[in-house]
């Protein structure tokens, strides 16, 4: 099935339809945040705290508020639940970080470059267990069943990757489902479980785990094409990142498979680290460009954008139902 792209808007979008219409409740999300980490063992809260605190849109949580409010929901049940979302978020980040050995996130020096491997994979697991103490609180099973399913799949997704890292040979088959686990599935259950909570049909239900699907799997791509355009002012990490780390990412795939067998000895030099420099790192910018692949990868961005943003039909043409719509907009268009 042809899926239809949406146009998207001419003025640059931004999140802050979403930010204002969410704003009382990630309040009472950030104080369900700052409860949940304390812990008398000082560590933790002084690590999880310098990742939690360290400029991050809290766009996951944010979904789980919008899609309520999408729904007219009126209770408090999702605070906790975007609570643990981020929970799970920060845990996968701090885990990201010892596997790819990065120094920077958001613009700081990262938990494991401060404190440790072995401190961040422990923090990351404790707020792993906060994130199913409030899921447990809830009361719903099938809250339970979303959230952990989606944890299960991120962690999947994870090593899937892992085992893809260095392998240029990868196919966008593969790696669309590396980002669909890794990245996509804790944004398709942060918006599913808004219809969970406000007890709306598997249909409205089906609607939002899609439009979070969609759009997870758009941000993941611009985030792969922005690693070779972008700056780390703009993105918190240094251009080039994927490059350096030997991570097969889209635009790679793609012009890898488009390259004669000069490029693809350039590529397998450069993802395999025995050639990833500098000089390296600017050739290889060019033949992304040369190939068409990044503004490939923007158009594949654009098209799961506008799946996502069709998804949304079903539900009522309120200031929140815009609010998301811009969101999706705003994951494709940023940092240009």
């Amino acid at each position: 099935m042809t899926a239809t792209v949406h146009t998207l808007r001419a003025e640059k979008p931004s999140l802050k339809p979403l930010m204002a219409l969410v704003a009382p409740g990630l309040n009472a999300v950030n104080r369900v945040i700052l409860d949940r980490m304390q812990s008398e063992v000082a560590l933790i809260p002084e690590l999880a705290g310098h990742l939690i605190a360290g400029g991050g849109k809290r766009l996951r949580p944010m979904l789980t508020l919008g899609c309520a409010a999408a729904l007219e929901y009126h209770g408090d049940r999702h605070h906790k639940l975007a609570a643990a979302v981020e929970f799970i978020h920060t845990a996968t980040l701090l885990h990201d970080d010892v596997v790819d050995g990065s120094d920077l996130r958001r613009g700081r020096a990262t938990a494991n470059t401060i404190w440790g491997n072995e401190a961040s994979v422990l923090v990351g697991d404790f707020l792993f267990s906060r994130a199913f103490e409030l899921m447990v609180e809830d009361g719903s099973l099938k809250v339970l069943k979303v959230l952990s399913h989606a944890s299960a799949v991120i962690a999947e997704g994870e090593v899937h990757q892992l085992t893809a890292q260095r392998v240029v040979e990868t196919g966008e088959d593969s790696y669309l489902k590396i980002i669909s686990a890794k990245t996509a599935a804790l944004f398709s259950a942060a918006c599913q479980i808004a219809a969970v909570v406000a007890e709306r049909d598997e249909a409205t239900e089906a609607s939002l785990e899609a439009y979070g699907r969609n759009l997870g799997i758009a941000f993941q791509l611009v985030d792969d094409a922005i690693d070779y355009v972008s700056d780390a002012e703009t993105m918190g990490k240094d251009i080039g990142d994927d490059f350096r780390d030997g991570k097969v990412t889209l635009p790679v795939i793609l012009a890898y498979a488009r390259g004669d067998e000069a490029a693809r000895k350039f590529w397998q030099r450069a993802m395999t680290g025995r050639a990833n420099g500098a000089d390296e790192l600017a050739e290889g910018i060019a033949r992304l460009h040369d190939t068409g692949a990044i503004a490939d990868t923007m158009a594949r961005a654009r098209l799961y954008g506008s799946r996502a943003i069709d998804a949304l039909a079903r539900l009522p043409q309120t200031a929140a139902r815009s609010a998301l719509i811009e969101t999706v907009e705003f994951a494709i268009q940023r940092a240009y």
